[in-house]
């Protein structure tokens, strides 16, 4: 298992229910968090899944991420 963080513009509790059923349907990810106190909009995801596959997840939810 690894630990990806991503800067996001998911930035309050609304963008979090929109990204929730995406992230959490993906088999792939144990856990994930965005810290929505920080300018990046930190999204932090824990489990067997790529940065690739996280941009894509995150895209398909209708919000941007960026490795970091």
């Amino acid at each position: 298992m690894k630990t990806l963080q991503f800067k996001t513009n998911i930035n309050c509790g609304n963008c979090l229910r929109a990204v929730t059923p995406t992230l959490n349907d993906e088999k792939a990810i144990e856990n994930w968090q965005v810290d929505t106190t920080t300018p990046d909009k930190i999204l932090t995801v824990s489990g067997d899944v790529t940065a690739d596959q996280v941009v894509a997840l995150v895209e398909e939810a209708g919000f941007e991420a960026q490795p970091i």
